[in-house]
C-alpha cells in the first residue's frame, strides 16, 4: 500500500540567503493577495468568478508589473494560486454545509510563512538543499528520507526556516497480533485506556502560563514599530513554539506505542471544537491536544497496517460496559457503580471499555471471540 509521508528539516541558510527566503515569501504573498483582490474585484463588478486556470494566465502579465516575480521559480507561483483556489472551495463548502463561512482573507506579514515547490525546482546534493531561483542551503538531514519525493515546502516558524518534503513510500505493517484496546481521552488523564492504564495529562501550556502571561505583558507595553517590540514579539513566539513542540513530541511518543502493542485500536470521535464553545474548560480542552493526537494515530496505524476503529462517544460514560444499563452521571462524579449488575470501576475506565465493544463492532473483519472478550 502506498501512503503519503512528511519529512521535517531544519535548514541553515546563510544571512543573504536568508534575505532571498524572505524576500520570496513577500513575493508569494503580494501574488496571493493580488490574486484575491483580482477575483474579488471581478465577482463584485462583472458578477462572474475567476477559476484556478483563468488566473493562471495572468501570472506572465504579473511578472511584467512587478519584476520581483522573475526571481521566484514558476511552479512556486502557480502553487500561491492553487492555495487562492482551495480557499474559495473550502468556503464556498463551508457554505453549503451551514458552518460559519470566513472568506479568504488577504495576508500580512505574520500570516504567510511559507512557499512550495509542487513538483521540480529542488534537490538534495550531500548535506545541501538546491533550490531553483535561490541556490544551495545547508540542510539538518537528521534522517534518511524514504520514498519518492512529491513536494518541497521551505517554511519560517519563529525566525527559523524548515524544508518539508511530502513522500510516497510503500507502507510496511508490523507483525500481527490478537490485542485490542479502547482509549477514552479525557482532561483530569490524558487518556484512559480499556485495560486500566493511565496516561498522565502533561499541561504543557498551564506549566508555562505564567511565564507566557509575564513575556505578553512586556509586550503590550512595548509601543509599535519600536524595535523592543519586535524584540519581545520573538520572545513570546518562542515559548508557543515549545509549548507546541513539546505538544506534538508528546502526541507521537504515545501513538507510537499504542500503535506497537495493539493490533486493534478504538477511539473515541471528538468534537473539539463544539466542545470548546461556551465551556468553562476550553483552556484546558485546547491543552490537551486530542485532534493532534488522533490524527497521529490513524497515520501511525494505517502505516503499520492496523486497525483503527473511530466510534461515537454519545453514552459511553453512562452505560455500564458489562450489562449496557444506562444511568446519567454529573462530571464529578469519577466513579462507575451499577445498580443492575454490581460492576464498579473507575468513570474512564468503563468508557473506555464501552469504547473498544463499540470499536470492535464497527470493524466488520475482527474475530468474534474478541468482540465476546471486549464485552466481558
Amino acid at each position: 500500500m502506498i501512503i503519503r509521508k512528511s519529512y521535517k528539516f531544519r535548514l541553515n541558510p546563510t544571512k543573504k540567503q536568508a534575505g532571498i527566503f524572505q524576500k520570496t515569501l513577500d513575493e508569494c504573498r503580494w501574488l496571493y493577495n493580488h490574486l484575491l483582490e483580482q477575483r474579488k474585484l471581478c465577482y463584485e463588478e462583472l458578477d462572474q468568478s475567476l477559476s484556478k486556470f483563468q488566473q493562471n494566465m495572468f501570472l506572465p502579465l504579473f511578472k511584467e508589473e512587478r519584476p520581483g516575480l522573475l526571481l521566484v521559480h514558476s511552479q512556486v507561483l502557480q502553487n500561491v494560486n492553487e492555495r487562492i483556489d482551495k480557499a474559495f472551495k473550502s468556503f464556498f463548502r463551508r457554505c453549503k454545509s451551514g458552518e460559519k463561512p470566513g472568506f479568504p482573507r488577504f495576508r500580512g506579514f505574520d500570516r504567510y510563512d511559507s512557499f512550495c515547490y509542487p513538483q521540480s525546482g529542488f534537490s538534495i546534493e550531500g548535506k545541501e538543499l538546491k533550490l531553483s531561483k535561490i541556490g544551495n542551503i545547508r540542510i539538518v538531514q537528521h534522517r534518511e528520507i524514504q520514498g519518492k519525493i512529491r513536494t518541497c515546502t521551505i517554511r519560517r516558524e519563529d525566525g527559523k526556516w524548515y524544508a518539508c518534503f511530502s513522500c510516497e513510500i510503500e507502507a510496511i505493517p508490523l507483525p500481527v497480533n490478537d490485542k485490542s484496546i479502547g482509549i477514552d481521552l479525557g482532561i483530569e488523564s490524558f487518556a484512559t485506556l480499556s485495560d486500566g492504564q493511565k496516561i498522565e495529562n502533561p499541561r504543557f501550556f498551564k506549566k508555562a502560563e505564567s511565564e507566557l502571561a509575564k513575556a505578553q505583558r512586556k509586550l503590550s507595553k512595548c509601543e509599535k514599530g519600536t524595535p523592543e517590540r519586535k524584540k519581545q514579539k520573538k520572545v513570546v513566539s518562542k515559548i508557543h513554539q515549545q509549548i507546541k513542540n513539546s505538544r506534538s513530541d508528546f502526541c507521537h511518543k504515545i501513538s507510537r506505542d499504542i500503535v506497537k502493542e495493539y493490533q486493534y485500536i478504538c477511539i473515541e470521535d471528538l468534537s473539539v471544537a463544539k466542545m470548546m464553545q461556551d465551556s468553562y474548560f476550553a483552556k484546558s480542552i485546547a491543552d490537551v491536544s486530542w485532534n493532534q493526537f488522533t490524527q497521529f494515530l490513524t497515520y501511525k496505524a494505517g502505516e503499520a497496517g492496523r486497525k483503527l476503529g473511530i466510534v461515537n462517544p454519545a453514552y459511553t460514560s453512562q452505560n455500564c460496559s458489562q450489562c449496557g444499563d444506562r444511568k446519567a452521571k454529573s462530571l464529578s462524579e469519577r466513579s462507575h457503580r451499577c445498580q443492575i449488575c454490581g460492576y464498579t470501576a473507575h468513570r474512564d475506565v468503563n468508557a473506555a471499555k464501552n469504547v473498544l465493544a463499540l470499536g470492535l463492532d464497527s470493524l466488520v473483519e475482527i474475530p468474534r471471540s474478541l468482540r465476546l472478550q471486549a464485552r466481558e
